[in-house]
């Protein structure tokens, strides 16, 4: 038995090919995987959220009931306000109606009461509105 010592000669120019060849056939592979991949976090949207309507809960201010109404479509919060303020509470409370307001248009964006930013100058009644936001939507969210 004889062993004969076999040489192979490879020439770079093949092998900067097959390297090339070999990394496009890999990004094709991640681009099919990518294009063709179902999408879970757009499913969210397109469910049904909320029963549509309008839905309300109740701020106490010292002795005085304010009332925040929510308007909700089956997937979007269209609409934040209070319901039955009127002159004598803005005149005590004069920050109530810049807060909600600002509170309804970040919810507006994010459709979400996650990560609110409350003004520096009345957190806590920010907190109170958030919070009677969040339960005027739990009256409206579907029970599937």
């Amino acid at each position: 038995m004889s062993s004969r010592t076999k040489i192979v000669v490879l020439h770079m120019k093949e092998i900067i090919y097959t390297i090339v060849f070999a990394i496009l056939a890999i990004l094709l592979v991640l681009l099919l995987v990518f294009m063709f991949a179902p999408k879970n976090n757009d499913t969210k949207t397109n469910e049904q959220k909320y029963i549509p309507g309008i839905y309300t809960s109740t701020v106490t201010l010292n002795t005085t009931a304010l009332e925040v109404e929510v308007t909700v479509d089956e997937s979007h919060i269209n609409s934040i306000r209070f319901s039955n303020l009127n002159d004598t509470i803005t005149t005590m409370y004069p920050l109530i109606q810049p807060t909600i307001e600002d509170i309804a248009e970040q919810v507006y964006q994010t459709q979400s009461l996650e990560n609110i930013e409350y003004n520096d100058d009345n957190p806590y009644t920010s907190q109170i509105i958030v919070n009677a936001i969040r339960e005027a939507l739990e009256k409206a969210e579907t029970t599937e």
